[in-house]
C-alpha cells in the first residue's frame, strides 16, 4: 500500500466497513447510505437517521449561555532576553505526538523531522540560513531543531510542530492557563534562538 505496509482492503468501502464495526458513533454509516443526502455522525445504527442538527429550536439546556469577559493579555510576552514569540501546533502529515503517523513510511517521507519556521528577515539578522540547526530556548527549557525560512510568517513570530519527540516543543511552552476555560497557553511563549556551532573536529 502507499502507507508502506500490506493491507487486505479491497476498496475504500471495505475500509469504511471496518471503521463502522470499530467505532460506535460511525456504526450506521456505509457507502450505500452515503449515496443519498449523506449522513452526519453520530449515526450509531443502520436505521439511525444521523444527527443532522445538534440543537433544534432551542439549546439542550434551554437558552444559550453567553457572558462578556475582559481581554487579558498572554501571561508571557517577548522581551530583550527572549525576543521571539513561539506558537506550537500541528502539521498536515502528523497527528498529536506522532505515535501512529510517524510509523508510516510515506508520512515520514513527507515530514520526517521537526523544524522551526522563522521569518527570513529574522534569519538574516541572526546569520541563520535555511536548514541550519538552532537552539530554541524559553524560560523552561531548550531544544534543538532545523530552521525553515519563510516570507509569509510575521517577524518575531516562530512556529514549531509538537509531533517530534527528538525536539520536544512542549518543553518550551508556558503552563499558564486561562482562568475560565482552563486551557493552557501552548500557543504563546517567549523564546530566544541561537545558531548551533559546528562540532569541533
Amino acid at each position: 500500500s502507499r502507507f508502506g505496509y500490506p493491507m487486505a482492503y479491497e476498496s475504500p468501502r471495505s475500509i469504511m466497513e471496518e471503521i463502522a464495526r470499530l467505532t460506535p458513533s460511525y456504526g450506521g454509516i456505509s457507502h450505500a447510505r452515503l449515496r443519498g443526502d449523506g449522513l452526519q455522525w453520530p449515526c450509531p445504527t443502520a436505521d439511525h437517521p444521523g444527527t443532522r442538527v445538534l440543537h433544534k429550536d432551542r439549546f439542550t439546556r434551554g437558552k444559550g449561555l453567553f457572558s462578556a469577559i475582559d481581554y487579558k493579555p498572554a501571561a508571557e510576552t517577548s522581551d530583550e532576553e527572549y525576543p521571539f514569540q513561539l506558537t506550537t501546533g500541528r502539521i498536515h502529515a502528523h497527528y498529536h505526538t506522532g505515535t501512529m503517523t510517524r510509523n508510516s513510511p510515506s508520512l515520514e517521507r513527507e515530514v520526517g523531522e521537526c523544524f522551526l519556521e522563522m521569518n527570513a528577515e529574522d534569519g538574516a539578522e541572526l546569520g541563520i540560513a535555511e536548514g541550519d540547526r538552532v537552539i530554541v530556548e524559553s524560560r523552561r527549557g531548550a531544544v534543538s531543531t532545523r530552521v525553515k525560512l519563510t516570507e509569509e510568517g510575521r517577524r518575531k513570530i516562530l512556529f514549531m510542530p509538537f509531533h517530534f519527540i527528538e525536539s520536544r516543543a512542549n518543553i518550551l511552552t508556558n503552563p499558564a492557563f486561562d482562568p475560565i476555560a482552563k486551557i493552557p497557553e501552548f500557543k504563546v511563549c517567549a523564546v530566544k534562538v541561537e545558531k548551533m556551532r559546528s562540532p569541533v573536529k
